[in-house]
């Protein structure tokens, strides 16, 4: 596998981030207020400039409701684990009581013997 770049990484989750952003309804002002972060850093981190803090990311992430496996998706290369993202992403997509069921269904696949 090819490594990746710290630039290439700061402008995928810039990307992510600000998509995430927009689709919430949220403005970089409203954004750099709920993080506690200033609007400058906002820009800077949504534009790809400047890295990321990891205590900035998961409050991102908790704030906009955005699952690790869909920031870290454009990272990974094995079929499996992109097979998993993919589940994932069907299931953000379902009610409370669908995804009860679906993890019921799992967990009687797990234990069937």
């Amino acid at each position: 596998m090819n490594s990746i770049s710290k630039s290439d990484i700061d402008k995928i989750f810039g990307k992510v981030l600000k998509n995430f952003r927009v689709k919430n309804g949220f403005t970089q002002e409203i954004m750099a207020e709920k993080l506690g972060i200033s609007l400058k850093y906002i820009s800077r981190i949504e534009n790809g400039y400047s890295g990321i803090k990891t205590q900035t990311l998961i409050n991102y992430m908790n704030i906009l409701g955005i699952s690790p496996n869909t920031i870290f998706k454009e990272f990974m290369t094995s079929k499996t684990v992109l097979k998993q993202v993919a589940i994932s992403e069907k299931l953000n997509e379902l009610s409370e009581e669908k995804i009860n069921f679906v993890d019921n269904m799992i967990d009687l696949l797990i234990n069937f013997k």
